[in-house]
């Protein structure tokens, strides 16, 4: 009996270190967190990874008026041609340079904002206050892109209040929209007022969960308030300040295409057409299925490598990395 009884255990206790078993157990013991993660999982799956089929038309000629899946599979396949015809077009240069350098310009700027507005308003003491700095800099997040460009329009028209004002200094009115001299600073600036405030949410919670003897450890040192930020708060916030870095460096190759395509125009292609606004013109305006999915698939290739190299570097650096 004894003897039975042992095997059974012994028997059980084998089942238990099956992968089946762990498996079952994992999704029965937390049933309720698979239960919330479902939505957005079927979002991915049916939004993301779905579509992913589509794909194959970056190597064939996609002929969309038969339809469907038919059109796909049954289209000619041509390999790499899309993808070497973009490469070796006159548009290449200019997609690849106004792409990295916007995107450089937005790490340079844009990304330290909202670290820089969140240390400002962990050091105000003034509690109304600082709720109300914070709530004028989140509102403009909840605008469209529309709107914005809307805005920026009015605000440095030809007949807008910043002509207006350059014109009682004796300076001619300067159509800044479609200025290449300018145009990218536009850009820049109205990022940051939509973005920055809103940016702020993450660094403020890192912020709010340093351990308040070190500033006080500090203190005693004789470290002021800028050594107290240098020496406690940024390394402090370093593991979130990298997960964000990571995140940007993958829009490098995709820019904000709605904030670009509301407020270009054909003046200023030479320094703002990227790959996301000339895959729209070329594909869906220009019915153009094949080609501009190779651009596609390109530019969501060099951003992967993008994203690891940086991982990479972050871990290098001591940071545990997104992955």
């Amino acid at each position: 009996m004894a003897k039975n009884t042992a095997r059974a255990g012994a028997a059980n206790l084998a089942q238990r270190h099956t992968f089946g078993y762990r498996v079952k157990t994992f999704f029965t013991r937390y049933w309720m967190l698979h239960l919330m993660v479902l939505p957005g999982l079927i979002y991915f799956l049916v939004f993301k990874y779905g579509p992913m089929y589509g794909l194959i038309i970056a190597f064939k000629n996609y002929k969309g008026a038969v339809g469907g899946v038919k059109a796909i599979f049954g289209s000619d396949w041509v390999g790499l041609r899309h993808f070497k015809t973009f490469l070796t077009s006159t548009q290449f240069p200019r997609l690849m340079r106004n792409t990295i350098v916007l995107s450089l310009l937005r790490l340079a700027v844009c990304f330290p904002a909202p670290i820089i507005l969140a240390i400002l308003l962990n050091e105000v003491r003034i509690r109304w206050y600082k709720k109300t700095v914070q709530t004028i800099t989140y509102m403009p997040y909840f605008l469209s892109w529309v709107v914005v460009s809307g805005l920026l329009k009015i605000l440095v028209g030809t007949e807008g209040p910043l002509n207006a004002l350059l014109g009682h200094f004796g300076i001619e009115p300067i159509y800044f929209m479609a200025s290449t001299k300018y145009f990218r600073a536009l850009l820049i600036i109205s990022e940051i007022w939509k973005t920055v405030g809103y940016g702020t949410i993450v660094y403020l919670a890192a912020i709010s969960s340093v351990d308040v003897e070190l500033y006080e450890a500090a203190q005693i040192d004789g470290a002021g308030k800028l050594k107290q930020i240098l020496h406690v708060t940024l390394p402090a916030i370093s593991e979130i300040i990298a997960i964000m870095l990571i995140l940007q460096v993958g829009r490098i190759m995709g820019d904000n295409f709605e904030q670009i395509y509301t407020m270009y125009s054909e003046a200023v292609y030479e320094v703002a057409d990227v790959f996301d606004t000339y895959i729209y013109r070329t594909g869906i305006i220009g019915s153009n299925f094949s080609y501009t999915t190779a651009v596609s698939l390109f530019k969501s290739l060099i951003s992967l490598a993008l994203i690891l190299l940086t991982n990479k570097a972050t871990k290098k650096l001591g940071s545990s990395g997104l992955f």
